[in-house]
């Protein structure tokens, strides 16, 4: 949670800033942080943080920006021997979930819900025999990947062990490598260092908290699963818990430029009309100008010393009279209020319950504002009486706060 408070004395003022798992399951950690990067502030994206496993850790030139491999310790044996022209479940194959899934994270500290989808695009694993299989078992080799599966880009190996992946097209079905002689049961015929890589799709970072969410996936694994590998080849776990972690690290920073800690209340072209003339100003005002970074909603509100019914007020303590400052703020392109409208000279006021809500469109890097500060007509003329001096101050605390929820 971030909270700026910018205090603000005027003396016609001072600024400071201060500101589960089942059992015999396998466990997967899957890690995403989203922090702000002033370089490429369009990007506005969680960054998959889970380390490569499997296909993407041993051949990473095959991975290209976005894909990820996880592997698992998973090993599938044959429960049976494969016949010669066996029926599609009776052999090796291939069914993936890769269609979208969504699963649900929390926020740690708000309970807040957010949804992050997954798919998986592509399957490996190293095949395993305890005898050389002879010429012409399978109707290709198995670094070409079975229709609807595609090319993976790497094959290697031995007659005792072949490591393959295939990429798996959204929604692909099964795919299916038919053997045209028998496989005994007696060869052991099995699969290892089992992986597979996956697409995520993540929250609009910009729309979250700042803090870290979690939820768990489950895909269950054996015959009619999610991970399939049909009737013969059964796999020694059924389940895969994959831990969600996303972590957003929002930025919220406020730069008040050197010598804007004291703002002084004065009329278009300063006091001489009134001190030479006698000709009273209209208004009193003065714009301070600031700095905003910003990847994260905030709300803003006025503390003050002495407050109004919205707004602060000042007051000279000699006549002990009193008037009311309007300040407004102007935010930068990119900053905009809850419907989405620009803010330019929109009102503060006093208090949580009059606090306004902004949000980013885009992470913001030291964007220029302004505080409009400004005395109305009416109290201008009630302030100032010829041959009295006044001195009218007050402090004005103005609040920027993250913690939304």
């Amino acid at each position: 949670m971030d909270k700026i408070r910018i205090t603000s004395q005027l003396s016609a003022l001072l600024l400071t800033g201060g500101f589960t798992v089942s059992a015999g399951a396998v466990s997967v950690d899957l890690t995403a942080v989203f922090r702000p990067d002033p370089a490429k502030p369009m990007h506005n994206e969680f960054k998959n943080t889970t380390p490569q496993g499997g296909y993407c850790k041993d051949h990473p030139a095959y991975c290209a920006d976005g894909i990820f491999s996880i592997a698992l310790p998973i090993r599938f044996r044959s429960i049976a021997p494969i016949l010669p022209e066996h029926a599609e479940r009776q052999g090796a194959m291939f069914r993936t979930p890769s269609y979208w899934k969504e699963v649900t994270v929390i926020h740690d500290g708000t309970g807040k819900a957010e949804t992050v989808k997954m798919r998986v695009n592509g399957i490996g694993a190293a095949y395993t025999i305890k005898e050389p299989l002879p010429g012409g078992v399978w109707d290709a080799s198995w670094v070409n990947a079975p229709a609807p599966c595609n090319y993976g880009g790497v094959g290697y190996g031995s007659a005792y062990y072949y490591a393959f992946f295939w990429r798996v097209p959204a929604n692909a079905g099964t795919c299916a490598k038919r053997a045209y002689q028998p496989i005994p049961e007696t060869l052991g015929f099995a699969y290892q260092d089992v992986g597979f890589s996956y697409e995520l799709v993540t929250p609009d970072p910009l729309k979250m908290s700042t803090g870290t969410y979690r939820g768990v996936m489950n895909y269950t694994v054996g015959p009619q699963q999610d991970f399939d590998m049909g009737d013969v080849m059964l796999p020694d776990d059924d389940l895969i818990n994959l831990n969600f972690t996303l972590t957003v690290e929002h930025t919220l920073k406020v730069d008040i430029p050197p010598g804007g800690d004291r703002v002084e209340l004065v009329p278009e072209g300063g006091w001489q009309s009134w001190l030479t003339q006698g000709r009273k100003p209209t208004r009193l005002f003065r714009d301070q100008t600031f700095n905003i970074s910003s990847s994260t909603r905030f709300k803003m509100h006025l503390e003050c010393n002495i407050p109004g019914l919205f707004d602060c007020m000042i007051r000279d303590p000699v006549s002990q009279r009193a008037a009311v400052v309007q300040l407004s703020i102007s935010l930068p392109n990119g900053l905009t209020d809850t419907n989405g409208q620009p803010v330019k000279r929109r009102p503060l006021h006093v208090g949580h319950v009059n606090a306004q809500e902004f949000k980013p469109g885009f992470y913001l890097d030291r964007a220029p504002g302004i505080l409009h500060f400004e005395i109305a007509p009416y109290y201008v003329n009630y302030m100032l009486k010829p041959g009295e001096a006044s001195k009218y101050s007050g402090n004005f605390t103005v609040v920027w706060d993250s913690d939304i929820g």
